[in-house]
């Protein structure tokens, strides 16, 4: 393990991120994580016997949510204190088909072409290289598999990254218009955790939807579309169809309207793709 990678896997040691609500069911995670959107999406597009793997899953609780029907769920992760948290709400929760293991990925561990569905959200902006990164994901997914990758977005990172100036200006004592701090308020340890990951990060990158994009090509994966749409006007529809175009121009204009849309949580955004044969 190289420095950059153990100074983030010491990082999320001292904080797992995200926490638990206390005392937090299985009825209850469901009903937060469907207040996003997204998540949504992402549940009803994956079939409920697919093999997934989510890269980078901290505390497990997108692997926790995933886990319905006959699907079988590992998530993976370098920070044990993380996946103890993971583990010990599977068991809370009764669910017995989702697996927590201890891995880096430039050495996953995982058998290449293995997952139906490879999910990675807010990761890969934190390893030091994080194309090559994309590179050694990629090779989880079967051929026809599915890969959902989120990072953050050079343009949408732009509002935190102002607040993050302003923090540091003031020791932290003051950080204006964090819509996320304010609802955790009467949660100290989850708002503790919001603020080492957005403000006080080791290590972080940001991309644009192009550069995504050539990362798929060079690892033949087709790219289907992005969430939000980067389609001006297009609703996202059926998350692993392909969106109904793909104008570079068009796209641009899309990430700077996503400075509005996603600004105010961090500025996450993701591209579908298909593994290709």
């Amino acid at each position: 393990m190289d420095d950059a990678t153990d100074a983030v896997r010491r990082f999320y040691e001292c904080a797992p991120f995200p926490g638990y609500p206390p005392r937090e069911d299985l009825q209850a995670l469901h009903a937060r994580a469907e207040r996003h959107a997204f998540a949504r999406l992402v549940h009803h597009a994956i079939p409920g016997d697919a093999r997934i793997v989510e890269i980078g899953c901290g505390t497990g609780q997108m692997c926790l949510y995933l886990a319905r029907a006959d699907r079988v769920v590992v998530g993976a992760d370098l920070t044990r204190a993380s996946l103890r948290l993971g583990a010990a709400a599977a068991r809370r929760f009764g669910l017995d088909r989702v697996q927590f293991v201890e891995t880096d990925l430039r050495q996953p561990g995982l058998k290449a072409g293995s997952f139906d569905v490879v999910y990675s959200a807010g990761v890969l902006h934190h390893t030091p290289n994080p194309r090559e990164s994309f590179a050694r994901l990629a090779q989880l997914a079967r051929p026809g598999g599915i890969i959902v990758l989120g990072v953050y977005n050079a343009f949408a990172r732009i509002p935190l990254r102002l607040r993050r100036v302003v923090a540091r200006l003031s020791g932290f004592r003051f950080i204006p218009f964090d819509p996320v701090l304010r609802d955790r308020q009467g949660d100290p340890a989850r708002r503790e955790a919001w603020l080492r990951d957005q403000y006080q990060h080791p290590e972080e990158h940001r991309h644009t939807l192009a550069e995504v994009q050539a990362w798929f090509a060079e690892n033949r994966v087709e790219y289907l579309r992005a969430y939000p749409s980067a389609v001006l006007g297009e609703e996202s529809g059926e998350l692993f169809a392909p969106a109904s175009d793909n104008w570079r121009l068009e796209g641009w204009l899309a990430q700077l309207s996503w400075m509005r849309m996603l600004g105010h949580e961090g500025g996450l955004f993701f591209t579908v793709g298909r593994r290709m044969n």
